[in-house]
């Protein structure tokens, strides 16, 4: 009888998992779309914030594939390194190359000398690579708690970029300026999310929110509330909520150490369930 000893050891198997790894390449194909309406778009021509528009609206809906993706992945204890991996590379696309190259599109390569554009959009678009890599190292160590993030993420500094740069058509839309130097906030701001996503400045990252998670009352009447006014006025209602959720997500990260343990609780983690059990 052979020994079990000498049976030779079965090989490791590489796990993908359908639902989780299918968002993530949602997530990339908007990021694909995006750049290929930021090429279409000319200056000039009458569709040209109808394409940036587009362009945008791809870069926020990869934000939502991606704000999917993990969470399913952990209601069904599906997570693994390759969904991490694709996570990662799909986000160096959609929230890396295509937010860089919009900002570079609307204001960037108007500089002179346009040498400055492409170093500006490289610099946020490197600083994203290295926050992603950084974060994969940690979790792959198994230094990274889960419960929050080391930097500014990655998908929150392009939704604020996207947002932010809906917000400036929306408001050349209503005539709320007739100055175009408005535009040149978009660079500043780049760099500075570049900085941000680099640092040591640490943000919660929300994943025990989820389809599962319990509020007290008023905080689920005060979200419904809020839910629907963003579907009934949505077209007036997105263009200045979205940045300004994003600016309250960044300034969070550099008042949070400040705050007390349960407002902290309170804020980003979800109810306890104080039932008894019988």
């Amino acid at each position: 009888m052979a020994n079990e000893a000498d049976k030779p050891a079965a090989k490791p198997e590489l796990k993908i998992y359908f639902l989780p790894n299918l968002l993530t390449a949602g997530n990339l194909f908007c990021g694909f779309l995006a750049l290929t309406k930021i090429v279409e778009a000319n200056v000039g021509e009458p569709s040209y914030n109808h394409t940036i528009g587009l362009a945008i609206f791809f870069i926020l809906l990869a934000c939502i594939f991606d704000l999917f993706d993990g969470r399913v992945a952990r209601m069904g204890g599906v997570e693994s390194p390759f969904g991490r991996e694709f996570d990662s590379l799909a986000d160096v696309v959609s929230f890396g190359v295509a937010p860089a190259f919009l900002v570079h599109r609307i204001v960037l390569r108007d500089l002179n000398p346009p040498e400055l554009g492409w170093f500006i959009s490289s610099v946020y678009l490197i600083c994203g690579a290295l926050r992603l890599a950084r974060f994969n190292c940690l979790s792959a160590m198994g230094i990274s708690s889960g419960k929050e993030f080391k930097g500014f993420p990655i998908p929150a500094a392009a939704g604020m970029v996207a947002s932010l740069t809906m917000f400036l058509l929306w408001c050349d839309e209503k005539a709320f300026t007739t100055s175009n130097a408005w535009r040149f906030v978009l660079p500043a701001i780049m760099i500075f999310l570049s900085i941000m996503m680099v640092s040591e400045v640490k943000y919660p990252s929300f994943k025990s929110v989820d389809f599962r998670s319990k509020r007290r009352f008023p905080t689920m009447v005060a979200m419904v509330v809020f839910i629907g006014l963003i579907i009934v006025a949505w077209k007036s209602v997105l263009p200045w909520l979205l940045p300004l959720g994003f600016t309250a997500y960044l300034i969070y990260g550099f008042v949070r150490p400040s705050i007390s343990r349960e407002m902290r609780r309170e804020i980003e983690e979800e109810e306890e369930d104080e039932t008894p059990v019988m």
